[in-house]
């Protein structure tokens, strides 16, 4: 280890700055410092050195150069064990810096400014931190980089404890932060520049740990939440969690399912998930008529469920939410008295996120081995106009709204994925099938005998032949909505036409595998 002589600060984030300055200059370290940083330096009361008095350069072009200069990187970079390093600096004049603590301008939190310009996030593009960040961190064995206010504790006490050293594993590991700082930092510059390009040649992630969690799926697989700060939000920001136990990797999957549900609808929609699959959706005229018709539609799935409301969450509708077993509740806000009607319930997860309605994923990754299948998400975008209407009989206003309705929500669902709905409400829905027949046969099963009769039916994909629809209209439906594009679609059609009924195609399919 050697002796730390000469530190060099310069950050935007001053939290922690004054308790390690004090205690820097409290160990004899000399402390070098860009203009911002010193006046808070000097705040604290601390004695600090001017960088242009270290390089005798004046900081220029409005600060976009203040640290790139022999005077600072030679002091960083000179190996400690390689005389003549050490002999070129000294014939410069140039210092050893043992200590460089830098942290970045904030180009993520600008990137959430309303109104940025890009001229202003530009010039939020640190060029001089990020330099002395790589050398000090390449330069490790000799030089300590901080990067995060969040290590001035544990450095000023090794600091302390060995007379102003640090030892070779704290300077490794240090330089092992700050390498991946600088990856992070480049890799959001990055996806700003790609803008909306959903597929560009290379994509750079930047996965920062949010929470641990209690395990994976299963008990004995670990697991933890990271967030990718290459995008300005996530699933949990600006959430709020008001009760209950901590959220769990398969509460966080199914919440993902039920919040991408909840932004389909403009109307009160209120979303019960299990498995990462719809189990109940409807739409009402309140958030309590949407909650009781998507029960409804399957009660007893219900029972232990993720649910997404995109209404606020009123006392009386607590009171009866709260009569039923739930891992998760989320929505926009609770009234008055909610939280306490869902008490009773102590380890349900209360969420409330007022942002519920927030744009979707740009990509959908899925990991293979050694690699990543990466596609752009997918959308229920289809206007009515794309929709035809490929029978005799034409969809009433009911059916209409019914088929859109289903349309919306079968792209949620495991394929091969089957919904069928009546009044805006699912009755009845069938899950990734290997058979498209055994799809429809569990979603007739479970919808109520009473209710089928009049129902519309979303199929994700086409009828590769005539017994999947054929099982439905005998169970009483009487539209079908579904891509079309078979090769016995004529007879399909026929089917239905020989029923009575009607079906539209869309065009387009939506598999969720």
């Amino acid at each position: 280890m050697t002796r730390i002589r000469r530190a060099l600060v310069s950050v935007s984030d001053a939290a922690g700055l004054e308790e390690l300055v004090l205690a820097l200059h409290e160990l004899g370290i000399e402390i070098v410092a860009s203009s911002g940083t010193g006046k808070r330096i000097a705040e604290a009361g601390v004695p600090w050195l001017a960088v242009e008095e270290v390089t005798g350069a004046p900081e220029m072009l409005g600060g976009r150069v203040k640290t790139l200069h022999p005077g600072i990187h030679g002091g960083i970079l000179a190996r400690r064990d390689v005389p003549e390093d050490l002999a070129r600096i000294e014939e410069f004049g140039i210092k050893e810096i043992g200590l460089v603590v830098v942290n970045l301008y904030p180009f993520r939190e600008t990137l959430a400014t309303p109104g940025i310009t890009d001229a202003e996030v530009i010039e939020k593009i640190d060029v001089g931190g990020p330099a002395m960040v790589r050398a000090a961190a390449k330069n490790h064995q000799s030089v300590g980089v901080v990067t995060s206010p969040s290590r001035y504790a544990e450095v000023i006490a090794e600091l302390r404890e060995h007379d102003g050293e640090l030892s070779d594993e704290t300077r490794r590991r240090l330089a092992a932060e700050a390498f991946t700082m600088t990856a992070g930092y480049d890799a959001a510059i990055s996806a700003w520049f790609m803008g909306n390009v959903a597929l560009p040649d290379e994509i750079v992630v930047d996965l920062q740990r949010e929470r641990e969690l209690p395990y994976g799926e299963n008990p004995h697989q670990a697991a933890a939440y990271y967030v990718d700060r290459t995008v300005s939000r996530h699933l949990l920001t600006g959430v709020v969690q008001h009760g209950g136990k901590g959220l769990s990797y398969n509460n966080l999957a199914d919440l993902a399912a039920a919040h991408a549900i909840a932004n389909e609808f403009d109307e009160p929609a209120c979303a019960i998930i299990k498995h990462q699959n719809p189990c109940g959706v409807a739409l009402g005229n309140d958030a309590a008529e949407a909650y009781e018709k998507a029960l409804a539609g399957d009660p007893v799935s219900a029972f232990g469920g993720v649910i997404a409301i995109n209404r606020p969450i009123t006392t009386e509708l607590a009171a009866r939410l709260a009569e039923q077993f739930l891992e998760v509740v989320i929505a926009p806000s609770f009234e008055d008295g909610a939280l306490e009607a869902l008490a009773i319930r102590p380890t349900t997860r209360l969420l409330e996120d007022t942002d519920l309605l927030r744009r979707g994923p740009l990509r959908h990754y899925r990991p293979v081995p050694g690699g990543m299948l990466v596609q752009d998400s997918d959308s229920a975008d289809e206007p009515r106009t794309a929709m035809t209407v490929v029978t005799k009989v034409q969809p009433d206003s009911r059916e209409w709204a019914d088929l859109v309705f289903a349309w919306r929500i079968v792209r949620h669902v495991s394929s091969n994925a089957i919904v069928i709905a009546r009044d805006c409400a699912t009755l009845g829905i069938g899950a990734g099938q290997m058979s498209r027949v055994d799809s429809v046969r569990i979603a007739v099963d479970k919808t109520p005998e009473d209710l089928c009769a009049g129902a519309v039916l979303a199929s994700d994909a086409f009828f590769p032949f005539p017994d999947g629809a054929e099982l439905a209209l005998q169970a009483g439906i009487t539209a079908i909505i579904q891509p079309g594009g078979a090769k016995r679609d004529d007879e399909v059609t026929a089917a239905v036409d020989a029923a009575g009924a009607t079906m539209l195609h869309v065009g387009r399919r939506h598999f969720r595998h």
